[in-house]
């Protein structure tokens, strides 16, 4: 009889901790606001006084490691096995990207940011010339590579442990080199707990906020009222449309609204870089670069300590403890898209494509708006802009042409990038709580979108968004100690994966061996022609599987663990296929030799190729625990494949040999076959 169970993946240990720990806060907040603003604030002001210095140093650190991994050796290393290739196309990557990590805020500080420091600098008199080439200066320095930086490698350590080493795409996973297998206990549940609370009031706030700057915008356009019915009107509707976006899934609703809203953020760009200043804009923006790019060093340790001020704690310090708070959401969602990729391609999509867009589009609209203020004498629009930043946009659109059409289109755009970072923020929540390797239904994806405004209202009616928000930035400081750990962690584990790369390429060229007496009209055979799916799984039955059982078999009279496995058809794996797996119980890493039909593409190397009706034909493919490794053994004899199979195993012995002496976490990793860890 059928269950008439509503089927759940929720995992108890995380779950129902971190819904009690968010009602509860947000009670805290609703009951006792005053008193929830002032011990958060108290916080934040004691580390802005002590411990500044540490979240500068910790920023700092992040960008040197990002750039590193870029331009070392560890750039070639996918995202997953060798042979992945990405999920999601370039453009649709960078818009997913844009939409999530910072759109909302250029929309929100775009004009805004760069006409406060150009009317009240940190240093110096305000309005003039050079207070408009140091706020634009300033602006680039917090809206650059060190924000991008922060997601980027919080991306990149969750990526590489699940995608590579067979971990969860959980933030418990950052801790395995430190902790190993414990990440599945206690320690790993509060460090989701702790991710799950930082994204959902992150959301809340973000929701919270924002919808103070739509309500400011229909205000200045229409009238709208700015009252709190508005707003909570704006946030059931905004929730809505994240809760229909999120259960279309991932390849649906959220690529959709990031590729549409990127295409109208191009649009708005192009459209005030047209009708502007335009020779001014691409003299700045170039100019800006360079200043940035020359002055990036002394900015980055510049904590004003000659000239002490309230300014670095208002601003820089409030934009890395805020980056750094929202990155294990950012963070894992970005990872969430970017299987596949190498760390290099990665660094490149994740560091410069984003953070050059968001350059040239503060550029566009600071620069134009200091322009106004400077050259055409309107500065009552600079004091305006001081005192509403949530208005700021539109009364500079107002400035320009179809003004009522580009309001109209911000405030669209506005409302998606929220959505985007409502059912993104979902997802990763949904992704956090959930078992490992088990599909979550759809309600529980809406009900964590739903949740999200739930909280904002709530807090939007008791006055307590600010509180929460000032606890969410000074949550910072604990994650970036673990991020540190995180990043060493990581290294360590890159540093035996590229060892392991250089064993396998110093080595002679894998190619089929020639055995005494074998013909080479044999070999030139097996090199040109292409066979079909049955002739593939011919082969592996019948030269395959034995040459496996004999190599198990000796194995295990020598008291080892190895055994061969059909492994059935599955959606990562559309064919039937035959592994022989060796454990090494203990501090090793085990090894796993796979053997499965490959479907590839015809190519067209004579003419008679040309006429033929078949466009594809099939490889039996060596895949080791690191991935496919591009060579094809059909065609071979058994004895071919058994020292094929030993040639591999030497190397992966010789492995363990250079690494014997690194940290067991990293090597203890059952990376060959997926097994979900935390069911065993």
């Amino acid at each position: 009889m059928r269950s008439n169970k509503t089927p759940t993946s929720l995992q108890p240990p995380v779950f129902f901790p971190a819904a009690f720990l968010i009602l509860a806060l947000v009670a805290f907040a609703i009951l006792a606001p005053e008193t929830a603003q002032n011990i958060f604030s108290a916080t934040q002001n004691w580390i802005i006084t002590h411990v500044s210095w540490f979240y500068i140093l910790t920023v700092a650190i992040i960008l040197l490691a990002v750039i590193f991994l870029a331009v070392s050796r560890y750039g070639d290393i996918k995202l997953g096995p060798d042979h992945s290739q990405p999920d999601y196309k370039n453009i649709t990557w960078f818009a997913m990207l844009f939409s999530t990590g910072m759109g909302i805020g250029l929309m929100f500080f775009g004009v805004a940011e760069p006409v406060m420091h150009f009317m009240n600098p940190p240093i110096g008199e305000g309005g003039t010339i050079e207070a408009a080439r140091e706020s634009m200066n300033i602006t680039f320095f917090h809206w650059g590579l060190h924000a991008w930086a922060i997601y980027a490698i919080v991306a990149l350590v969750l990526a590489f442990f699940s995608y590579r080493h067979g971990l969860p795409l959980k933030l418990r996973s950052a801790l395995y080199p430190l902790i190993g297998d414990k990440i599945y206990g206690p320690i790993g549940h509060a460090v989701d707990i702790f991710a799950i609370i930082g994204t959902v009031f992150g959301v809340a706030t973000s929701l919270g906020f924002g919808v103070a700057q739509i309500n400011s915008g229909l205000e200045y356009l229409f009238g709208m009222e700015v009252s709190t019915v508005n707003q909570i009107i704006l946030i059931v509707i905004a929730c809505g449309l994240a809760t229909l976006s999120v259960a279309s899934g991932l390849d649906r609703g959220i690529k959709i609204l990031s590729e549409l809203n990127l295409a109208f953020a191009v649009l708005l760009l192009l459209f005030v870089l047209i009708l502007g200043p335009t020779v001014f804009i691409m003299q700045t923006f170039m100019q800006n670069t360079g200043a940035y790019l020359s002055d990036i060093v002394s900015k980055t340790f510049n904590l004003y300590a000659y000239e002490p001020n309230d300014w670095i704690g208002g601003w820089t310090l409030f934009y890395w403890g805020w980056w750094l708070a929202w990155s294990p959401f950012v963070g894992l969602f970005i990872a969430r898209i970017s299987r596949g990729r190498t760390i290099r391609e990665f660094v490149r999509g994740v560091l410069l494509v984003p953070a050059g867009f968001t350059l040239l589009w503060m550029t566009v609209f600071g620069d134009t708006a200091i322009h106004a203020i400077l050259y055409n004498g309107m500065q009552e629009f600079g004091v305006f802009v001081q005192n509403n930043t949530s208005q700021a946009l539109f009364a500079f659109l107002e400035q320009l042409p179809f003004a009522s059409i580009t309001s109209g289109l911000a405030i669209c755009m506005v409302v998606v990038f929220f959505v985007t970072s409502a059912d993104s923020g979902a997802l990763v929540v949904d992704l956090l709580a959930s078992k490992d390797g088990e599909p979550s239904p759809v309600w529980q994806r809406i009900f964590w979108s739903a949740l999200a405004g739930v909280v904002a209202i709530a807090l939007l009616l008791a006055d307590g968004l600010q509180a929460l928000q000032t606890a969410t930035i000074a949550s910072a400081l604990p994650f970036s100690i673990i991020l540190l750990i995180a990043i060493w962690g990581l290294f360590k584990a890159l540093q035996l994966d590229a060892t392991k790369r250089h064993i396998r390429y110093q080595t002679v060229a894998r190619s089929q061996p020639v055995v005494p007496g074998q013909p080479w009209q044999k070999r030139l055979r097996n090199l040109i022609v292409m066979p079909k799916r049955e002739q593939v799984c011919r082969f592996l039955d019948n030269t395959v599987e034995p040459a496996m059982q004999a190599v198990a078999a000796e194995l295990r009279k020598a008291g080892f663990d190895a055994k061969m496995t059909v492994l059935e058809p599955s959606e990562d794996q559309p064919e039937r296929a035959l592994a022989l797996d060796v454990e090494h119980h203990g501090a090793y890493q085990d090894f796993r030799y796979k053997v499965r039909p490959m479907c590839v593409i015809r190519p067209t190397l004579r003419t008679a190729d040309a006429k033929r009706d078949d466009e594809v034909y099939y490889r039996a493919e060596v895949f080791l625990s690191e991935g496919g490794q591009d060579y094809d053994v059909m065609g071979w004899s058994q004895e071919e494949v058994i020292g094929d199979i030993l040639d591999q195993y030497e190397r992966h012995r010789h492995f363990l040999h250079l690494v014997h002496d690194n940290d067991p976490t990293i090597l203890a990793e059952n990376t060959s076959n997926g097994e979900n860890k935390e069911s065993s």
